[in-house]
């Protein structure tokens, strides 16, 4: 079968082929009443019509596609961020091709540079380093960039990211007002803006509160596995800790294991507080205290900002940061 056109849609809805483009895109649908791009719509879903994409990116210079990069897919905190995003682009018509980069910079920087040579729209980064420099390749080509949940120190991009000192804040706050004086922190990579800014603040809110901040053991990566031999190294430092504030829920998870080892109980030999609220933490024995993030919000924030960029409507580097919540469960007790 032949395929078909605008022009077959305008003709069977009685319209210029015009208004059939206006129709089939959600940016320039509002300049229609109600009542035809309805009709239009209807007419196109009839006979099957599919817009060529392609052949309209030649003519704009737009793929209408949004690089979206993950340093682990398998993380659940990425599926609500990857879910606010997809759902402001989706509302203007966008699509997000979302790539897994790992955590190696080589490896993130290739696939920066594919999706830069399918001439993705703009890239929503959530790999980026303290010193990141896979951003100079994006400024080199002109495109627009935003990082979701993390920052880099020269603040060359628009970025959503956590207030990290707050939800450090909120934790030792929280175990402090239960009593705990000992308190330790198994914290995440120092070359992400999210390990190197839940350090200070953890170390920030103990030294406010009086206590010692010096009880600290850096994972290599922000995952169960790499938090189980940091919590190692941390415990055997630390033998006096009564409470352990983790830089994500996958660290906090590593100690849980390191724990059961050991024949320690949570909460009654050692209080642990997560960070993220990742989902299914309520779940686990015992349920995890943590500091919720929005990450959904963080998502929709993200693609707001790109689409800001994209239409040029945004000026100067914005940054956006969400205030976090501490979410009590069993995992913590009074000392």
């Amino acid at each position: 079968m032949a395929r078909v056109t605008v022009t077959d849609v305008a003709k069977a809805a009685g319209v210029h082929p015009s208004t059939v483009s206006r129709a089939l895109k959600p940016e320039t649908r509002s300049l229609l009443t109600e009542e035809v791009a309805t009709r239009v719509l209807a007419v196109a879903a009839q006979l099957g019509y599919h817009r060529n994409t392609f052949a309209a990116g030649l003519r704009t210079r737009r793929s209408e596609m949004v690089g979206v990069v993950l340093p682990d897919m398998t993380n659940p905190v990425f599926q609500p961020i990857l879910r606010g995003i997809e759902e402001a682009l989706d509302a203007e018509g966008l699509v997000a091709i979302v790539a897994n980069a790992g955590t190696d910079p080589d490896r993130q920087r290739s696939v920066i540079q594919r999706l830069l040579a399918r001439q993705v729209d703009g890239l929503i980064l959530a790999t980026a380093a303290r010193r990141e420099t896979s951003i100079d390749l994006c400024l080199a080509e002109n495109v627009p960039v935003v990082l979701v949940n993390r920052n880099e120190t020269t603040h060359r991009a628009c970025s959503v990211i956590t207030d990290d000192a707050a939800g450090m804040g909120l934790a030792v706050t929280h175990l402090r007002e239960l009593g705990h004086t000992c308190i330790g922190h198994l914290g995440g990579p120092q070359t992400a803006s999210t390990g190197a800014g839940r350090l200070k603040g953890f170390t920030d809110a103990m030294t406010q509160a009086g206590l010692d901040p010096t009880s600290t053991v850096a994972a290599t990566a922000f995952t169960r596995e790499a938090g189980e031999p940091a919590a190692t190294r941390l415990l055997n430092a630390s033998p006096d800790l009564s409470a352990v504030v983790a830089a994500n829920d996958l660290l906090a998870l590593g100690l849980y294991d390191v724990l059961r080892t050991r024949r320690l109980r949570c909460p009654d030999d050692i209080s642990v507080v997560g960070h993220n609220d990742m989902p299914l933490v309520d779940m686990i024995a015992p349920p995890l205290t943590t500091i919720r993030i929005r990450h959904r919000e963080m998502g929709l924030q993200a693609a707001r900002l790109m689409l800001d960029l994209m239409r040029k409507t945004s000026e100067g580097v914005v940054d956006i940061v969400l205030r976090p919540e501490l979410i009590v469960r069993a995992s913590t007790a009074a000392r």
